[in-house]
């Protein structure tokens, strides 16, 4: 059973092999978003407006720590297919082994770190004062759950590297359902208000955590590890870092711009603040499939580059776009038209004046929602291959794009301002991410047909 559940990408229908590992992904990202969903959905309707505004005001910082510690583990997950990919099993256990080292040193200075800082960051946000004590308390508690997040991300993403995307779904699944059933507990019973389902949240995590990491000890043959696999190697532990961290970074440069465009925000009237919030929950649910996407295409690059096969890594690259881009413009045409209805889930219907702005954010989205297709398979492609320094550069020009339309847009044309931010990042990170990627292609094929290995540092 355990090999069964592996899969080799390194021969068959680049398209058929990528949307069948996407779909798991696809599902699972929707499962994850609906760990947040229902938070805020119950947040909204049980405590309010201004609570479920609260919850909205932590989502960039957020983004910026739980995205770099996201970064990393799917970092550290990439040099594992690549072993997988070219066969050198003992070398792929190496690898898990040290990236588990790695994982816990990253989640005890992650929450120290956070935890101890909470306040202050909450308070450079401008964080408005009317919500700042409920922003706190969601924020702490989440920061709390740094560890859970890591462990759920790090064995989901050593089983995917297998060519396993079925197996976390699974888990995600079970504790979806125990985050709704202890949303309802803790903020309906308990009266524990917007730290309860921070709560749940992290209590899910760490059951989808601890169910793939006891899953992946047990039913993988491919991980039964040796005594020498088990040590700790400071060249593996280098190498690693060199491909997660900057992935991390990648996630947290994007994030500052989002921190930055939330600040701009909370500037703003309350009433355009609760629509950025609602808006930027519809947007991480519509974003699920093309973060699938980008996955299956960097765990098929990095098999695929482990076996020296490049010419499959752009079918594959150009699979996951075609996919992703037939998506975007139904998805586009839904958000730029309808996206307001969406936004019902997490704003009573009576708040005419807060979904009409939902809908303007929307409909900017909506028109340049096919930018991500190509932006987000791109770029993890890239980082797929062993290039993940180069992909932080589309990540600080998302930062810029933003950071300029805060610093410009924002003030002179407010909430118009803030719906323009996002299409400007996609559209100067994807400049960026296209000819990078061709430039990357043509380095590898002369390395091969000159006899050289095309694999970055590992061995």
């Amino acid at each position: 059973m355990a090999k069964s559940t592996t899969r080799d990408m390194t021969s068959g229908s680049p398209l058929k092999l990528i949307w069948q590992f996407a779909i798991p992904l696809i599902f699972g990202n929707l499962f994850q978003q609906l760990y947040n969903m229902v938070d805020t959905v119950i947040v909204g309707r049980a405590l309010g407006l201004n609570a479920l505004t609260a919850v909205g005001a932590t989502a960039s910082v957020n983004f910026l720590i739980i995205g770099f510690a996201l970064g990393t583990c799917n970092g550290l997950s990439l040099p594992v297919a690549r072993q997988f990919g070219a066969k050198r099993y003992s070398s792929m256990r190496a690898y898990v082994m040290n990236a588990a080292y790695l994982s816990i040193g990253l989640a005890v200075v992650l929450t120290l770190l956070t935890t101890t800082l909470c306040g202050s960051i909450l308070r450079w946000m401008k964080t408005p004062a009317e919500i700042f004590g409920e922003s706190y308390a969601y924020f702490f508690v989440i920061c709390l759950g740094i560890p859970f997040t890591i462990l759920y991300n790090v064995a989901s993403g050593i089983i995917r590297a297998l060519g396993d995307s079925k197996t976390p779904f699974y888990f995600l699944v079970l504790s979806t359902i125990l985050n709704i059933g202890l949303d309802f507990l803790l903020i309906l019973v308990f009266h524990l208000g917007v730290a309860g389902a921070a709560w749940a949240t992290i209590a899910a995590q760490a059951a989808a955590g601890i169910l793939c990491f006891f899953y992946m000890k047990r039913r993988y043959e491919v991980l039964r590890f040796q005594k020498e696999e088990r040590r700790f190697n400071l060249r593996y532990i280098g190498e690693l870092a060199a491909a997660s961290l900057p992935m991390g970074l990648q996630f947290s440069v994007t994030a500052i711009g989002s921190i930055m465009l939330q600040s701009a925000v909370n500037t703003l009237d309350v009433l355009y603040v609760s629509a950025f919030a609602a808006g930027t929950k519809v947007k991480q649910l519509a974003m699920c499939p093309f973060e699938a996407l980008a996955s299956a295409s960097a765990t098929f690059g990095s098999q695929n580059l482990g076996a020296g096969k490049i010419g499959r890594v752009k079918k594959g690259l150009g699979s996951g776009i075609l996919i992703g881009i037939c998506y975007a413009v139904a998805m586009g045409i839904v958000l730029a038209t309808v996206g307001s209805v969406i936004a019902w889930m997490f704003v009573d219907r009576g708040e005419t004046a807060v979904l009409t702005e939902v809908q303007n954010y929307m409909r900017w989205l909506g028109i340049f929602f096919w930018l991500l297709a190509i932006l987000n398979c791109t770029r993890m492609t890239i980082q797929g291959l062993g290039y993940s320094g180069i992909a932080v550069f589309a990540g600080f020009s998302e930062l810029l794009a933003r950071g300029l339309a805060s610093l410009f847009l924002v003030p002179r044309l407010a909430f118009p301002g803030v719906c323009m931010a996002d299409p400007l990042a996609w559209i100067a990170a994807t400049v960026i991410v296209v000819p990078v990627f061709a430039v990357i292609i043509r380095k590898l094929e002369r390395q091969l047909g000159k006899g050289e290995p095309a694999e970055r540092s590992l061995s």
